[in-house]
């Protein structure tokens, strides 16, 4: 018994430092979701086209952004072990090689996002809402080479436990995406309404809600370059590039593994889309909504990839895995108040975001479903965190593959459509797909942590 509480305390520290460095990580995290739920609730006022074609067309440029913004996050395991181990110098070259990653990324996934409108008549989505799709994407483009820049500079960053820039950024730019949002979206009736003079502004719908987006990426990113330049002045100075290949290939198979969780997600908005307009509306609400507790996992997790990266740089595996596991205990106790909120209100939680009776009552028993999911889901996202700081990033990729389409699609296809469950059917689906992959991930990062680990 003597021994076990100097363990506790240990355990208890652990969970406080991981809070404070939790908190504001997984707060950034949710104000960069409240970008997207402001754009969902403007749109949601202006029409059911916009609000499912904006919809979609998120889901197309998050899944290509996600392989550029995964590569990238191969600084998620450098950076935290060498400041672990104690080496400045290789995490301020870490920095500038994950610079030009991202600038080399951007150019691909650009392009991609430009072309991406095309799946949509694969899907036979509605003429109308395939629309406003495409002119979402189209715009959305401009943000995202500041995006996956903005990745590095956050990897350095939150490394560094410097996580206030991070805060700065999200709420300025939440106060710019929703002055911006009202104004271009209902054009000179949104001027009017914030009491500003008519300027003969149009009404830009989806694009206007585009550009305000994008505006923010850029300005987000100007605010995390600014406090990188105060970390830097003290720091060895830069030496010749020597980290690019590790960071491509660390972060390689995080891009894959968000590609198949968000993949997954958007698959399931476009067969949303297929089913018609006002159920491809109601999964767009569902989605935000549960997109705002894994958004706190997500901090969590990042949290997490820090904690264990520095233990694994400094060649405790001990540490490393009483790390994991504080994250882990810390993000089932939020996902379980998401659940219970859920359940609660879900209606109350639908007219956050929409007006439309037929979009709420669609939405309902989608929120439903996203409460039995909680758990798993913060689960795969903080176990892919502990891991990414583990350096043992292949393993997310196999366990998302596994349990998202081994399981989760067929699951979706079959219960949505064969057994006519429509937009319900696909959500079980999600729902089984989120537990088998976070099954995995809590099991590999056990497995990992019980035996030394080496710097990646």
């Amino acid at each position: 018994m003597a021994g076990a509480s100097p363990r506790r305390a240990s355990a208890r520290r652990e969970l406080v430092t991981q809070l404070q460095l939790a908190l504001p990580l997984a707060a950034q995290q949710v104000g960069l979701q409240l970008l997207g739920a402001v754009d969902t609730a403007i749109l949601g006022r202006y029409s059911a086209d916009a609000l499912a074609g904006a919809g979609v067309a998120n889901g197309l440029v998050f899944s290509i952004s996600c392989v550029g913004m995964g590569i990238v996050m191969g600084l998620d395991a450098l950076v935290p072990q060498a400041l672990g181990a104690g080496d400045r110098a290789a995490a301020r070259r870490m920095l500038g090689d994950g610079i030009r990653v991202a600038l080399l990324v951007s150019v691909p996934a650009v392009l991609l996002v430009l072309l991406s409108p095309l799946v949509l008549d694969l899907f036979r989505v509605e003429p109308a809402v395939a629309h406003q799709a495409t002119l979402f994407v189209w715009v959305r483009s401009l943000g995202v080479a500041p995006l996956l820049l903005q990745v590095a500079l956050r990897s350095f960053l939150s490394a560094h436990g410097h996580t206030r820039p991070l805060l700065v950024s999200v709420i300025a730019g939440n106060v710019l995406n929703a002055v911006a949002d009202w104004i271009l979206v209902f054009g000179d009736r949104g001027l009017a309404d914030l009491g500003l003079p008519a300027i003969g502004l149009p009404a830009l719908g989806t694009v206007g809600a585009g550009l305000a987006t994008s505006l923010v990426q850029l300005l987000s990113l100007g605010v995390y370059a600014v406090a990188i330049r105060s970390l830097l002045r003290d720091a060895p100075p830069p030496a010749p590039a020597r980290f690019t290949r590790r960071i491509v290939a660390l972060g390689a198979p995080i891009g894959l593994q968000l590609l198949a969780e968000v993949g997954v997600f958007s698959l399931a908005g476009v067969l949303a889309a297929a089913m018609g307009k006002t159920t491809a509306a109601a999964h767009q609400v569902a989605i935000t909504l549960a997109s705002f507790t894994f958004s706190v996992a997500v901090g969590i997790g990042a949290a997490a990839a820090v904690r264990v990266g520095h233990a694994v740089g400094a060649g405790d595996a001990r540490r490393a895995r009483a790390s994991g596991l504080a994250s882990l205990a810390l993000g089932g106790g939020v996902m379980s108040i998401g659940a219970l909120v859920f359940v609660a209100a879900p209606a109350t939680l639908a007219r956050l975001l929409t007006d439309d009776a037929a979009v709420i009552a669609a939405a309902v028993p989608l929120i439903q479903i996203a409460a039995v999911f909680q758990i798993s889901d913060g689960a795969q996202a903080i176990g892919a965190g502990a891991l990414r700081g583990a350096g043992d990033t292949r393993a997310t990729l196999v366990a998302n593959l596994i349990g998202h389409y081994a399981v989760g699609l067929g699951i979706s296809l079959v219960c949505g459509f064969a057994l006519g469950m429509g937009a319900p059917g696909l959500w079980w689906g999600l729902s089984a797909g989120l537990t088998g992959t976070a099954a995995v991930l809590v099991a590999r990062f056990l497995a990992t942590t019980a035996r030394p680990i080496r710097r990646a």
